[in-house]
């Protein structure tokens, strides 16, 4: 096969995923020859879109939705032709909590004022310190020491009295994170805070993070970068050892060897910390890779013949304290039907329910989904489920995050390129972190900075066009 063997290029990416694809893109608009190694056989990476049973409905697996914020996805998608609608956010959403429903209108849950107003100015409070962490280099926030040394969790308990504001916080933490409040950095909650905009941009659905989704489904996009690539996107092609000296870079996958000038590994860092380097990357670069762990999540789609919560005034959207089924969103297509509840299982749930069997698994999700909307959701006409972690090639969801004194100790090395070895991928980004979004901006700038090695001004691209 012509894919197979020794090759060579000017640059090689390793990921074909938002990341990768767009490093190659933007490569590619200044005339480099580049060719993309990619483990799985599809493009893509955490964003995957399926058709369910009926052959036509889209089912986003993976990452799935853009904000008003989102610029370079919003630019990327209307450069394609892909087209977005409004995520479902009309009618009353539902809050479980201790066995009772309560239903609510707006983004906070309003049933108990007291909690409702700790809340907001716990969001508040957050969104004004996150806006001291410099997006380039947290660790020189003035309070860094401080906040990386901590748990957002120890910062709840000394700063939020109420318990039901905590459980809310924990939460909506989960859902941003698929991690637990006691996993995660306060300087990266607060660094991802800012990298979004604030915490409201990341929890809302209208003007916040989950507003339009894609009619073709989020994978379209990598879809739509890799067929104007071609043939220099090789898939099927796991790296396993990258070597590098002064001459240039090898990269070697199963039954393909590139040689290049650089290499972009466009992998999340406990992915990229497996590959086998030549000689071995720096003790810093290595070192953060084992300290990056990814989320935990299952997503989880029930799809019934009609979106029948919609006739009950319901918007499809539950937060749930203790349930499985902890975030609930309706993700039915833009014409409305079939009717589409999405379902989120994340952090120590997604863990502990990881060991269970699939039986066990789907009768907790749809157990609850009957207490939230009625006997009618307990029975679906399909249901789909993809649990990330267990994924080979991403080993977990959404993005890696940075647990206590990781920034502080190892941040420099993020993105520090080691000699012609560039790093993308959304954790190395500075806006939009752990999004789509932040995965375009890594792939951009690790493009740039190997265009540098190369001797190629980045100010601006040769042509519009992208070649293929």
């Amino acid at each position: 096969m012509m894919h197979r063997g020794e090759r060579s290029a000017e640059v090689v990416v390793v990921g074909a995923g938002l990341a990768g694809l767009m490093a190659a893109r933007h490569l590619r608009s200044f005339g480099v020859d580049v060719l993309v190694l990619e483990a799985r056989s599809r493009v893509g990476g955490r964003t995957w879109s399926i058709l369910a049973g009926d052959g036509q409905t889209v089912i986003d697996m993976g990452g799935q939705w853009i904000g008003p914020t989102q610029k370079r996805l919003a630019k990327l998608a209307a450069e394609l032709g892909v087209t977005t609608f409004p995520t479902y956010d009309v009618g009353q959403n539902i809050q479980y909590i201790d066995g009772e429903r309560h239903t609510y209108s707006g983004a906070i849950p309003l049933i108990d004022p007291k909690v409702t107003m700790e809340v907001v100015q716990t969001m508040l409070t957050l969104n004004m310190m996150a806006h001291e962490v410099p997006l380039d280099a947290p660790w020189t926030a003035p309070n860094a020491a401080e906040w990386d040394a901590q748990t957002l969790e120890t910062w709840i308990a000394a700063n939020v009295k109420t318990q039901g504001a905590r459980e809310l916080l924990a939460i909506a933490i989960r859902a941003i994170f698929c991690a637990e409040p006691r996993d995660l950095s306060l300087l990266h909650v607060l660094f991802y805070t800012h990298s979004a905009g604030s915490l409201n941009d990341l929890v809302g659905v209208t003007r916040g993070a989950q507003e339009q989704r894609f009619h073709a489904g989020a994978q379209a996009i990598s879809n739509g970068m890799a067929a104007a690539l071609g043939e220099r996107v090789i898939r099927n092609a796991p790296v396993y050892a990258v070597a590098q000296d002064d001459a240039g870079v090898r990269v070697m996958a199963e039954e393909v060897t590139v040689s290049a000038k650089a290499a972009i590994i466009a992998l999340p860092p406990v992915l990229a910390g497996r590959i086998r380097y030549s000689p071995a990357l720096p003790a810093l670069r290595d070192q953060l890779t084992q300290r990056m762990p990814m989320g935990t999540v299952y997503k989880i789609h029930c799809i019934y013949p009609t979106p029948f919560w919609r006739e009950a005034g319901l918007s499809g959207q539950v937060t749930n304290y203790r349930g499985v089924a902890a975030t609930v969103f309706d993700n039915s297509p833009a014409s409305g039907t079939p009717g589409v509840l999405l379902v989120f299982v994340e952090g120590d749930e997604a863990r502990a329910w990881s060991t269970r069997s699939a039986n066990e698994r789907r009768a907790a999700v749809l157990g609850d989904l009957g207490h939230y909307f009625g006997e009618q959701a307990a029975q679906p006409t399909e249901y789909i489920e993809q649990f990330w972690a267990a994924e080979e090639y991403s080993r977990g969801c959404y993005a890696g995050y940075m647990p206590p004194g990781v920034w502080s100790a190892f941040g420099p090395a993020l993105r520090a390129p080691v000699g012609r070895l560039f790093w993308a991928g959304t954790e190395t980004a500075t806006e939009w972190n752990g999004y789509m979004d932040g995965a375009l901006q890594s792939g951009e700038r690790a493009a740039n900075e190997a265009l540098a090695l190369l001797g190629i001004r980045a100010a601006g691209p040769a042509s519009d066009q992208v070649m293929g």
